[in-house]
């Protein structure tokens, strides 16, 4: 290879590897765009930070795009049963992605590690709920805590904490 066919090859590579980012970006943006409201109603019911909840969603759906979260409407790697015809899966299905969103809540509410933060720190401290919903066996991936509070500062997702909490705050003013 010459000089000028590795320039053009590095240049390539370099527009490729551009592309593949802005579209993971978007990807991003799109998955938060479109489920944070469900997220901050989440918290807004339920005291887990709307940013927790988002995060572990992008985390284990990969914003949405597994096959998983695509034919089984989970986007939380919860095992169970499905129905599925299209994939063979050891992970529940749900009807709606909302449904999958309600059970995530539900799960954490259930374990026993977390049921103290409800009380501690609703809708707040992220780190907290992350490292608690850890502890409580929902991973037991290596670095999943780290990925998830990775998700969350790299998006500026504990935003939705306080915009939720200012939104309780001011509705309950009224």
């Amino acid at each position: 290879m010459n000089l000028k066919q590795l320039k053009s090859f590095v240049l390539i590579l370099a527009l490729g590897t551009f592309g593949l980012t802005k579209v993971s970006a978007q990807s991003n943006a799109a998955y938060v765009d479109k489920y944070s409201p469900i997220a901050k109603e989440m918290m807004e019911e339920h005291g887990v930070p709307a940013s927790v909840i988002l995060a572990i969603a992008m985390h284990e759906s990969g914003n949405g795009g597994s096959r998983v979260a695509k034919n089984l409407n989970n986007h939380f790697g919860v095992k169970g049963k499905n129905n599925s015809t299209v994939i063979r899966s050891a992970y529940k299905g749900y009807r709606s992605v909302l449904d999958s969103y309600d059970d995530f809540v539900g799960i954490v509410k259930r374990k026993k590690t977390t049921q103290s933060l409800f009380d501690k720190h609703p809708g707040e401290k992220y780190e907290a709920w992350v490292k608690a919903i850890a502890r409580s066996g929902y991973s037991t991936s290596k670095g999943w805590t780290a990925k998830v509070l990775a998700t969350i500062r790299q998006y500026h997702l504990d935003m939705f904490d306080h915009d939720a909490k200012q939104n309780k705050f001011s509705s309950t003013k009224k």
